[in-house]
């Protein structure tokens, strides 16, 4: 895999995984040579590509939904490389709103070879959320993670639903609003804006209903879970991916196409999407 400071059409989204220490395999051909999956620019819109971490029971968060940690730390490092090889990071409005997430690049080596090859320290933040109050607000101002740290852009993408006087709060803040849709945000789009403002490379970190809408919409290229050794356990604890779910006959197909181990016995899985019909 390719380094963040090769030309950005060539550019891959983590170092190979030997200098991460991590153990890998590459699913290709039976009898043929591994192969790897990079990825293709895809036009009128940014890459899309979604990390979550899950136990070995497909929870993404106990019942409690507090933001539990799940993968260890040699996860956490290639997620900082995952967002260091991305334009923005994306999530839905119940992380935003729940869990004032940072979304920053952490290793200061990462951020200085983003600054060398030209591009922002920081990758722009990007939260999907169809209604925004002014509660949520003052919540994400008060907590200022979101909003503030890293000192990278910020875009809010929301529908009609939001009214214009907290939209305009935002603004006022520096944040970049984009309203496209009239109930629900219009993601196709709010993506196509993100192409206009450079956003080649879209990480999306959840939650569970975001991943379910963009799948919905067929908008997903890419998916990577890191399953952890654990089990959470309980009905109501959410899993990667929500809404209404699907027919067998219309489940999302996927490749697999990489699966990496670490010393902390997480295996992540990495699939290609648009898989025409499902086995």
């Amino acid at each position: 895999m390719r380094l963040i400071d090769e030309p950005r059409n060539q550019r891959s989204s983590a170092r190979p995984v030997e200098e991460a220490g991590l153990a890998s395999f590459h699913v290709g051909a039976k009898h043929g040579p591994p192969r790897r999956y990079d990825y293709v620019p895809v036009a009128d819109r940014p890459y899309v590509f979604v990390n979550m971490a899950m136990t070995a029971d497909g929870k993404i968060d106990t019942v409690e939904r507090q933001g539990a940690r799940i993968s260890g730390s040699a996860d956490s490092a290639r997620v900082d490389r995952l967002r260091a090889g991305a334009d923005a990071i994306m999530v839905g409005g119940r992380t935003l709103t729940s869990e004032d997430p940072r979304l920053t690049v952490r290793d200061p080596e990462l951020v200085a070879e983003r600054t060398v090859a030209g591009r922002p320290a920081q990758p722009r933040k990007v939260g999907v959320i169809s209604r925004l109050t002014q509660a949520d607000v003052d919540a994400l101002s008060t907590g200022g993670a979101f909003l503030r740290e890293g000192g990278g852009r910020v875009t809010l993408c929301t529908s009609r639903r939001t009214d214009v006087q907290v939209a305009d709060r935002l603004r006022h803040e520096g944040v970049e609003v984009v309203i496209e849709g009239i109930d629900r945000v219009d993601l196709a789009a709010s993506l196509t804006v993100l192409g206009d403002l450079g956003v080649e490379r879209l990480m999306v970190e959840g939650g569970a209903t975001l991943v379910a809408a963009l799948l919905e919409a067929r908008l997903v290229d890419e998916l990577q879970l890191a399953v952890a050794p654990l089990v959470f356990g309980g009905e109501s604890a959410p899993t990667p991916v929500g809404g209404g779910g699907w027919t067998r006959a219309a489940a999302v197909g996927l490749e697999l196409v990489a699966a990496d181990t670490s010393p902390d016995g997480d295996v992540v899985l990495r699939y290609r999407t648009g898989v025409e019909g499902v086995r």
